[in-house]
């Protein structure tokens, strides 16, 4: 598995545009899997990355984020929580 962390949040904000974060994303993580879906007040996040801290910083830049969900998919590959 090339990138370890499952990504997941929201983003409430103003003028949010799927288009934008996407590209953003695109040229500045390291990842796969990216869906960033919604509408100008509220997009949902899914990144698959090995630094989702990075990740969470530029989303609050953003707007208020919750519903934040980080999972260690190697952890999960081996059959342990978390």
């Amino acid at each position: 598995m090339d990138y370890r962390y499952d990504t997941q949040l929201l983003i409430e904000g103003q003028g949010l545009s799927e288009e934008a974060i996407t590209a953003y994303f695109t040229e500045n993580f390291q990842g796969d899997c990216l869906l960033a879906v919604g509408d100008p007040s509220l997009i949902k996040i899914h990144f698959h990355t090995n630094e989702p801290w990075k990740v969470l910083e530029y989303c609050a830049s953003l707007g208020e984020i919750y519903d934040i969900v980080v999972e260690d998919m190697e952890r999960q590959a081996r059959g342990l929580q978390g």
